[in-house]
């Protein structure tokens, strides 16, 4: 019994000291050789330990050479084509999109009459109107990008390519609701007129 006793003070005893041991045992990282961000340095002549960054040096992934994708501008005007081909599934991305991000202002319709407008908010303007269905997509593109008026940009939360997926489905609202019977082809429109 005693020796019992004996052995499990010395185990104690053993656990205790080698945590006291390992205490005293320091790590010295916090201590290291570094440079702190921001703060004075000798090292370099400038005084500065941040090193600037080397001209022409771009970020991996963001190069953003194409002007017309990533600013809607060419020649510092608002282009009026998509910088790559509009497909059905691009437009059904875009309406995705849309109904995400655009909708509760504008509307399922574009007609400006979203879920925020009926809470009391300021009122977007209708795309149905001349001057938005005449405004060249690089308008929207920037709009979307940077902001106008109350609307806020959306530049982090939209990618890129989603912004013209929204922008070809903004298009497609506006044909939708000012379509004349003209702008249906012959074969189509005969199915709409029940003739065949």
């Amino acid at each position: 019994m005693v020796s019992r006793v004996l052995y499990k003070t010395g185990l104690v005893g053993l656990v205790l000291g080698s945590l006291l041991i390992t205490a005293g045992c320091r790590q010295d990282m916090h201590d290291q050789p570094k440079f702190k961000p921001l703060r004075a340095n000798d090292f370099f002549p400038d005084d500065r330990s941040a090193r600037p960054l080397v001209t022409g040096v771009v970020a991996r992934g963001t190069l953003q050479d194409d002007a017309h994708l990533f600013t809607g501008r060419v020649n510092d005007e608002f282009v009026t084509t998509f910088p790559f081909p509009i497909t059905q599934d691009v437009i059904l991305r875009g309406q995705e999109r849309y109904n995400i991000y655009c909708s509760p202002c504008h509307g399922g319709l574009g007609d400006g009459e979203g879920m925020i407008v009926q809470r009391g908010l300021k009122h977007p303007p209708s795309y149905h109107i001349d001057r938005l269905r005449e405004a060249p997509v690089g308008y929207f593109f920037n709009v979307i990008t940077n902001g106008f008026g109350a609307m806020f940009d959306y530049a982090d939360r939209i990618p890129v390519r989603d912004r013209w997926a929204i922008i070809s489905y903004i298009r497609a609202l506006q044909l939708s609701q000012n379509a004349k019977i003209d702008d249906v082809p012959a074969e189509a429109r005969q199915q709409l007129d029940g003739t065949h």
